[in-house]
C-alpha cells in the first residue's frame, strides 16, 4: 500500500512540475532547420523541428539535460535554466571519414558513392556516369547525343551492358533507331540528384535487361532546404542556368521545382549551336499511416549541331584541324517528357511495398555521316536516325522481415516500348531524304518477376535469388510490299547468390555469383527468328572492404564475365552482324583516404583482359575494350569558406581490331574547379583539361572515303576532346 502511494505521490508531482519547452533550431547561416531531434536525458521524451525549425517538447523541468543532434551538424548539449523561449544554433561539423563504417551491406559500392557525393558534388551532366569507379564516357556528337560508356572491358556502345534508371524508371532505349539500349541521361539536373546506387555484374535480382556490366540507379531529392540561382559563363560561348526553388517544406510534405538552360557554341571549329532546356518538378508525402507518396514530372529538349568523327589523315594532312569537320551538318534534336509515380506502402513494421509506375513521350532525330562519300560519290553518305516512342511501365516489389535471421522479397513488373516510324536513310544536307534503308514500327514488352530471400547468421549474410524475364517483339516492316507484323517471343531465367562474411565494423569479404543478359534489338529477333536473341553473361566478383586506418577505405574485387554468343543489329546500317562469345576477367581496386578534417584523395584503378573465345591467340582482341584505367583526385572540403578538387583520369592504350595492329590511343585528362562561400553567396571557378591536353575522346577504326579520293582508306577516325575550358560559377541560396 505504501509503494502505491509513493507512486501515486511521484505521478501527481512530475504532472505538476513537467511541463514543455518550445523552441527555434537555425543552421550556421541563420535558417531555420528542419528534422533536428532535441531529446530529453531526464524524462527520456523527445521532438522533431519542422519545416521552419520550431519545435515543443514535452515532460520538460528546469535542469533538465537536453541533446540537440543532427546529421552533418556537432551534437550540442543544453541544461535547462529556465523555460523559456529556447534559440538554438547549430554548427557544421567536418566530414569525417573515420565515421563510416563498414556494414553487412551486399551493395558495398554504395558505401563509396556516399563518400564521393559528400566530398565532390556533381557539378555537370557528365559527372553523373562518372562517379562509378572505372566507368568512362565519350561525346562522339556534339553533346547533345548519348555518351558512349565502358565499363568492365565493355564498350556498351550507349547503354547496352548497363542498366540505368532515375527514381526507379529506366533509361535505356529498347530497339532504338541509333544503338540497343541507348541512353540519355541529359533530361537530369545534376543539382537535383541526392544519392546514386551502382554496382558491377548482375548479382540483383531487381536489375533485370542491359545488367550484364553493371547498373546505375540515380534518385532525385525529395526536398530542399533552400531556393537558389546560379549563373555559369565561359569559354565558347557558353553559358547556363539552374534555378531552385523550394516551393513546400513541411514535416510531412515537400515540393518543389528545377529548371536548366545550356547553350554553348562548343569548342569544334564548326559552332555547335547547342541548346538544351530542362524543368523538373517533385512532390513528396507521407501519410499518417507511414505510406509515402512522391510524384514527379519533368520536360527535356535539346537541339545541336556536331563535327562527328574525322579522319586522322584529313588532319595530319592540314586539310582540316583537330577540332575540324568534314561533314558539317551533322546534329540532331531529341526531346523526353516523364511522369513518374513511387508510393510505399507500409504494412506492419517488418513489412512494406515500394511500387513505382512511369509515362514517358520520347522523340529522337539524330543526322550523321561516319564514312564521308564511300557509298555515294555524289551526295555524300549521311544518314538519318527517327524515332518517336512512348513507353509505360510499373513496378511492385514486397518485402518482409520474417524474423532476425530470414528476409524475403517477391516482385514484378512490366515494361510495354510502343517506338513509331523508326527510321534510318539515306539524307542529303538533313532536309532531302534520298532512300529509305529501313522503316518501321516497334512494339516490345518486358513482363517480369523476381524473388530473393536473405538468410542472416552471426557474421554471415547469404543472399540468393531467381529472375524471370518474359518478352515479346512485335515488327511492322513499313518497306515491305504488303503489311508484315512479325512477333517473336523468349523467356530467360537468370539466378544469383551471393556470400558476405563481415568480420567486423572494419574488414568484410564477398563472393558474387550471378547470370544476367541483355536484350537485342527487335529487327535482330525477327531476323534470326527468336534464336540467340537474349544473350545470357555469367559472373563472379571475389573481393573485400576494409578499413586499416580510421580514416582510410580500401575496396578490391577479382572478377570474371562470360558472355554468350549474340547477333547485333548495326543500327547505323540496318544489318545483323553475329559476335562471337567472350570473357572478361580483371581486376578492381579503390581507396578513399581523408588527409586532414578538410583534404581527401581518393583514387580507383581497373585492369581488364577482354577476349573473344572462338578465335585464334592473336586475333581475338575485343576493340575499344579498355585495359587498364585510373582516377585520382584531392579534395578540399570547407576550408575556411573553400572547397575544390583537382582530379585526373586516364584511359590506356586499347585495341582497335581484332588483331591489335591499330591501337587507340589512351589519354590522361586533368580538371580543376574552386569555390568560394560568402554567407548566401559562392563564387567558383570550373576547368577542364587545365593542362589543355590535345586528346581523342572517342575513337574508331572506320573504312571512309574522302570527296577527293578514289579509294577508301581504313584508319581511325576520332572526336576531339575537350581543349582548356575554363568557367565562371556564381550562385546564391535563400
Amino acid at each position: 500500500m505504501k509503494s502505491l502511494s509513493a507512486l501515486l505521490f511521484f505521478i501527481l508531482s512530475f504532472s505538476i512540475n513537467a511541463q514543455s519547452v518550445n523552441g527555434i533550431v537555425n543552421d550556421s547561416d541563420g535558417k531555420a532547420s528542419a528534422e533536428v531531434l532535441i531529446r530529453n536525458l531526464n524524462s527520456k521524451t523527445h521532438a522533431h523541428t519542422d519545416a521552419n525549425g520550431k519545435f515543443t517538447l514535452e515532460g520538460t523541468q528546469i535542469n533538465d539535460s537536453l541533446i540537440i543532434t543532427k546529421k552533418g551538424f556537432s551534437t550540442q548539449k543544453i541544461k535547462l535554466a529556465s523555460l523559456d523561449f529556447l534559440s538554438i544554433q547549430l554548427e557544421e561539423k567536418p566530414f569525417l571519414l573515420e565515421e563510416v563504417k563498414i556494414d553487412n551491406n551486399l551493395k558495398y559500392l554504395n558505401t563509396i558513392s556516399k563518400i564521393d557525393f559528400e566530398i565532390q558534388p556533381i557539378s555537370n551532366s557528365q559527372d553523373l556516369l562518372r562517379k562509378v569507379p572505372g566507368l568512362f564516357i565519350g561525346q562522339h556528337a556534339g553533346g547533345g547525343k548519348a555518351e558512349q560508356i565502358f565499363l568492365r572491358g565493355f564498350d556498351c556502345d550507349h547503354g547496352t551492358d548497363i542498366n540505368i534508371t532515375v527514381d526507379g524508371m529506366p533509361v535505356n532505349m529498347v530497339s532504338h533507331a541509333h544503338g540497343q539500349g541507348y541512353s540519355d541521361l541529359h533530361f537530369v539536373i545534376p543539382e537535383t540528384v541526392d544519392n546514386i546506387d551502382f554496382d558491377k555484374g548482375a548479382y540483383f535480382v531487381d536489375k533485370g535487361d542491359f545488367t550484364t556490366a553493371g547498373y546505375v540507379g540515380f534518385n532525385t531529392k525529395n526536398a530542399l532546404q533552400n531556393s537558389s540561382i546560379s549563373f555559369e559563363g565561359g569559354q565558347f560561348d557558353t553559358f547556363r542556368t539552374v534555378a531552385m526553388f523550394n516551393l513546400l517544406n513541411k514535416e510531412n510534405q515537400s515540393a518543389y521545382f528545377a529548371g536548366e538552360y545550356m547553350m554553348t557554341d562548343g569548342y569544334f571549329d564548326a559552332p555547335q549551336n547547342f541548346n538544351r532546356i530542362n524543368l523538373f518538378g517533385k512532390y513528396n508525402a507521407k501519410m499518417e499511416n507511414g505510406d509515402r507518396l512522391a510524384i514527379s514530372v519533368s520536360h527535356f529538349k535539346s537541339q545541336w549541331d556536331a563535327s562527328g568523327q574525322i579522319p586522322d589523315r584529313a588532319v595530319n594532312d592540314g586539310t582540316i584541324s583537330h577540332f575540324g569537320a568534314i561533314d558539317p551538318n551533322e546534329g540532331g534534336n531529341t526531346d523526353r517528357t516523364n511522369f513518374n509515380l513511387q508510393y510505399d506502402a507500409k504494412i506492419d513494421n517488418n513489412t512494406h511495398i515500394k511500387s513505382s509506375a512511369y509515362l514517358n513521350k520520347y522523340d529522337f532525330e539524330l543526322y550523321s555521316n561516319f564514312t564521308f562519300f564511300l557509298n555515294d560519290p555524289i551526295n555524300g553518305d549521311q544518314i538519318k536516325q527517327k524515332e518517336n516512342r512512348t513507353i509505360v511501365g510499373f513496378q511492385s516489389e514486397y518485402d518482409q522481415k520474417l524474423n532476425e535471421k530470414w528476409r524475403f522479397k517477391l516482385g514484378a513488373g512490366l515494361r510495354n516500348d510502343n517506338n513509331k516510324d523508326v527510321e534510318l536513310s539515306h539524307t542529303l544536307n538533313r532536309k532531302t531524304v534520298l532512300e529509305y534503308l529501313s522503316l518501321g514500327n516497334v512494339n516490345q514488352t518486358n513482363l517480369f518477376t523476381y524473388s530473393s530471400l536473405d538468410f542472416t547468421a552471426g557474421k554471415w549474410l547469404v543472399n540468393g535469388g531467381l529472375r524471370l524475364d518474359y518478352f515479346k517483339f512485335g515488327y511492322e516492316d513499313q518497306l515491305a510490299a504488303t503489311y508484315t507484323n512479325q512477333t517473336q517471343t523468349k523467356a530467360i531465367v537468370s539466378p544469383k547468390l551471393n556470400f558476405l562474411y563481415t568480420q567486423n565494423d572494419k574488414l568484410n569479404y564477398f563472393l558474387k555469383l550471378g547470370k544476367g543478359f541483355h536484350s537485342n534489338d527487335t529487327r535482330v529477333v525477327v531476323a534470326q527468328k527468336g534464336e540467340k536473341i537474349l544473350p545470357e553473361t555469367y559472373g563472379a566478383d571475389l573481393g573485400l572492404n576494409w578499413k586499416p586506418f580510421p580514416r582510410m577505405i580500401v575496396n578490391s574485387a577479382l572478377w570474371y564475365l562470360y558472355l554468350a554468343q549474340e547477333f547485333v543489329y548495326v543500327g547505323d546500317e540496318a544489318v545483323v552482324e553475329p559476335s562471337g562469345k567472350t570473357e572478361r576477367k580483371g581486376f578492381d581496386f579503390g581507396i578513399r583516404y581523408q588527409l586532414t578534417n578538410w583534404l581527401f584523395w581518393n583514387a580507383d584503378y581497373t585492369y581488364t583482359h577482354a577476349r573473344a573465345i572462338d578465335e585464334t591467340k592473336g586475333n581475338d582482341y575485343l576493340p575499344l575494350a579498355p585495359k587498364n584505367t585510373l582516377m585520382s583526385g584531392l579534395s578540399v572540403k570547407d576550408l575556411k569558406g573553400f572547397s575544390g578538387s583537382i582530379r585526373t583520369r586516364f584511359l590506356g592504350d586499347r585495341p582497335a581490331n581484332e588483331d591489335n595492329s591499330v591501337v587507340a590511343k589512351g589519354y590522361c585528362i586533368t580538371d580543376f574547379s574552386v569555390n568560394y562561400q560568402i554567407k548566401k553567396v559562392s563564387i567558383g571557378v570550373n576547368i577542364d583539361n587545365i593542362f589543355n591536353t590535345k586528346w581523342k575522346e572517342t575513337q574508331f577504326l572506320t573504312e571512309s572515303r574522302l570527296a577527293n579520293e578514289t579509294d577508301p582508306v581504313e584508319e581511325i577516325h576520332f572526336t576531339a576532346g575537350t581543349p582548356f575550358n575554363a568557367r565562371l560559377i556564381l550562385k546564391y541560396v535563400w
